[in-house]
C-alpha cells in the first residue's frame, strides 16, 4: 500500500507564492512519476505537473514559467512551487503518485484547497 500526505495550501493574494508537499510512504518502491493535479468547482480535475522518476517534467502551459515541480526520491516526495499566484489558480490541488503496473494502481491524494484571492 501506498499512502499520500499533502500539506502546504492556503489562501494567498494574487502573485504570491505557495508551496506544496506531498509525501509517499508505504510501499513506495513501487512509485513511477509524480504529479500534481488540480479540480476546481465544476470543472474536470486536469494535470497541472508531473516529474519522472529520472527528473524529467512536463507542465500545463497554463503555469509554464510559474510552477516548478521536483522530486526527492530519499524522502519519496514531490513539491510544487507555485508562483505568481492568479487567481484562477484557485482550485483543490491532487498529489497523484503513479506505479509500476498500470494507472489503476495509481494513488491520489485527498486534495488540499488553494485559494488566490485578494
Amino acid at each position: 500500500q501506498v499512502q499520500i500526505t499533502e500539506s502546504g495550501g492556503g489562501l494567498v493574494q494574487p502573485g504570491g507564492s505557495l508551496r506544496l508537499s506531498c509525501a509517499a510512504s508505504g510501499a513506495t518502491f513501487s512509485i513511477n512519476a509524480m504529479g500534481w493535479y488540480r479540480q476546481a468547482p465544476g470543472k474536470q480535475r486536469d494535470m497541472v505537473a508531473i516529474v519522472s522518476t529520472d527528473g524529467t517534467t512536463n507542465y500545463s502551459n497554463s503555469v509554464k514559467g510559474r510552477f516548478t515541480i521536483s522530486r526527492d526520491n530519499a524522502k519519496n516526495t514531490v513539491y510544487l512551487q507555485m508562483n505568481s499566484l492568479k487567481p484562477e489558480d484557485t482550485s483543490v490541488y491532487y498529489c497523484n503518485v503513479d506505479r509500476y503496473g498500470g494507472p489503476e494502481y495509481a494513488v491520489w491524494g485527498q486534495g488540499t484547497q488553494v485559494a488566490v484571492s485578494s
